[in-house]
Parts: structure tokens; sequence; C-alpha cells
């Protein structure tokens, strides 16, 4: 697991002195549990650092599972509530169309008590400017009275899970990613009065999947179109999410580095199809890391770039040997079957030579690309130190 990583970003106005180490391994999953809680605003802020400007993903979701889920400390007037009253919480996205960079979700939530501490301004973050876009969220990230759960789904994520024998399409990843970010919350011990969601498909279907999630739960559900603009929590996460996944374009670290050198550096503008800029990154970039066709940056399961991959590929990409087992005749009529992969033939003798294991385990000769490039079998594993 990755070390420790502490947030190179001095603290934001109204941040305390002390930090704590902030751990990657606190933003993901384990065993099917929530992350938890960030302890202060000062550690939340650091992950979030590490999260936008440094391109974190911890291991193992860089290849396999779900991505980061950052879940901000949770304010203290939210914790000392003794009346018992729910927060107000709203769930938007941002990056869902791109074929470049990761779609990210976000949740902002507060007390109905503390409305006069919230922020003005909040509306659907597309329609404000990027200055006032930017202003707000510092404004998040500093508010005492605001919390917040980040949850990045990198292109990574999205091409595995589409690609898939069963296609996990991006409908549901959003559905999914909303219900974990909605349970973070719960399991950190904070009541949900109102859950507002800028709706993914069918609004009603969605908020009766929901309830029967959350079921018990006491939670209000209100999924809408345009919720964003409409509820002040809901548009407090459309800034957070958006704001978090234009920081993650404009500081990319390119995984594959230093044996991977992007043509065009990150001058791949918007990241959606129709962006000029993104479609000469795309053609620029096709199999300039043969055989891997892209960087993890791009989206393989998006249509302009099967296409890239398809036309570059008849030119620069690699040709591919099939060889079939020498027991099938040309036809492909005879599969192996199980028998196949036993031992074939009973040793003359009743005590079996060490040098003689190989041939008996063996029925079949190998086949020529292990000769070609002089592969053997592992016969022993060496415990390395560090």
């Amino acid at each position: 697991m990755d070390k420790a990583a502490n947030s190179t970003r001095g603290p934001s106005k109204g941040e305390g002195k002390s930090c704590s180490p902030f751990d990657p391994s606190s933003i993901l999953p384990l065993n099917n549990k929530s992350p938890a809680p960030q302890p202060d605003r000062s550690t939340t802020n650091a992950a979030l650092d590490a999260l936008l400007h440094n391109s974190l993903r911890p291991t193992p979701c860089d290849v396999f599972g779900s991505g980061p889920l950052l879940l901000s400390d949770i304010p203290d007037v939210i914790k000392e509530n003794k009346e018992g009253r729910g927060v107000i919480l709203g769930i938007d996205e941002a990056g869902r169309g791109p074929v470049l960079g990761p779609m990210t979700y976000a949740a902002a939530f507060w007390s109905p008590d503390s409305s006069d501490s919230i922020p003005s301004g909040f509306n659907d973050s597309k329609q404000l400017s990027p200055e006032k876009r930017a202003s707000l969220f510092e404004e998040i990230q500093s508010s005492k009275s605001i919390g917040f759960v980040l949850r990045v789904l990198h292109a990574s994520e999205i091409s595995r899970n589409m690609l898939r024998g069963a296609p996990y399409n991006l409908n549901a990843m959003s559905h999914d990613a909303a219900i974990e970010m909605i349970w973070a919350v719960v399991d950190a011990g904070v009541k949900i009065d109102t859950c507002y969601i800028d709706t993914v498909g069918i609004a009603d279907f969605y908020r009766s999947k929901l309830e029967r999630v959350f079921e018990g739960k006491g939670i209000t559900f209100v999924v809408e179109k345009k919720a964003d603009a409409k509820y002040a929590p809901c548009s407090a996460a459309s800034v957070v999410a958006k704001e978090s996944r234009d920081t993650i374009i404009a500081n990319w670290k390119w995984t594959e580095a230093p044996n991977y050198e992007a043509r065009h550096a990150n001058e791949f503008g918007s990241g959606y199809p129709s962006d000029p800029k993104c479609k000469v990154w795309l053609d620029s970039n096709c199999n300039v890391d043969v055989p891997f066709g892209f960087p993890d940056f791009v989206r393989f399961s998006w249509g302009p770039v099967k296409n890239a991959l398809k036309q570059h590929g008849e030119k620069t990409g690699l040709n591919i040997r099939w060889e079939a087992d020498e027991e099938e005749d040309e036809s492909g009529g005879r599969q192996s079957c199980l028998d196949s992969f036993m031992v074939g033939k009973k040793v003359e003798s009743k005590v079996r030579k060490p040098d003689n294991l190989d041939e008996l385990r063996r029925k079949k000769p190998r086949h020529g690309i292990f000769n070609e490039l002089g592969l053997s079998k592992v016969t022993k594993f060496v415990e390395a130190a560090y």
C-alpha cells in the first residue's frame, strides 16, 4: 500500500495548524465497508490535494475494484446534534460524456440549523463562471459546517466495467457511486433527513431503487432532473464534482511514466470527443505505446477510441498469432477434453524417476512461443528482502 501522503498546499482558510498524516488506504473500501471519515479538515484537504493534484490511485483500485472515495471530516455541528435532526444532502456528477479522464461523483451535506452559515450563490456548476465556481469550492473546503464526499471513477475503472463479459454500464455505475456515498455518510453515524439527487435515467425508478436500498433509514429521496439548479446541497455537490474533475485533468500524472510520454502532452482540451483538441490528441497518441493502444487516461469503452484503435491498428498495431492445439485438425473439430490435463500414461517402473516428472505431466509439446522467448516454468519462489 502506498505510503502516507501529506498535502503540499498550505492550510485552507479557516483550518487549524495541526494536521494528521493522510493515509491513502483511508479512501478505499475495505472488506465491503465504507471508508471512515477523515479526522479533521486539515487532513481532509491533504487527502483532497493528493487526489486532485497528484492523480492518487492507491493499490489495488488502479487495476481492480472500486476507485477512491473520500469522506471529509464530519462537522462538529453535526456530531454534536443532540436533537437528532438529520442533515440535508445533495448528490451530483461531472464528466459522464468525455472520452478522457475520470467521472467524478460528489455529495455535500449540512445541518438545516447551519443554513445561515452556508455560502450563497450555489447553482448548477455549469451555469457558474469558473471564478465563482472556484471560489465556492474553496469556501466548501474551509467551511466548518459543510461535509462532503468525493467518488472518483477513473477511466480505467469505467473501461474495465463496460468491457467485461457482462457489461456494467455507466448508468449502473452512477447509481452505485451515489449509493456508496450515501452509505459512507450513514456508516459514519450521520442521520440523513432528505437526499436530493440529480437523476440518472428515469427519476421514479431511481427513487424507488434508493428507497429499497435504504429502507428503514428514514431518508426522504428527492430525485429530479436539474436538481442541481433547484436545491442548494445538490448545487454544492455539483461544484465539488466539477471542480474536482477539472483539477484532476489539469494536473494529470501519467501512470505509464517514465516509459511513456504523450504526444502533445496534456493538450487534450476538454476531453469530449467533439473537442478539436481532443480529436488531435487521440489521433496523435493512438498506438504510441504499443501494444497497449492508449494510456489508462483514455476510456477504451468509448466508440471514438474503439474506432481509432481499429483504424490505426491496421497500420501500427501488433499482429497476433493464435496457435491451435496440435490435437485439433484443420477443421477445428476436435476439442481438448478434461483427460488431456491428466497424466496420460502409467510408468512401467513402480518408482517414478524425478527427471521423468515433466514428461508425465505434459501430454503435448510446448507451444512454439515459449521456446522462442526462452520461457521456462517457475520451480521455486524466493522471498525478496526489501
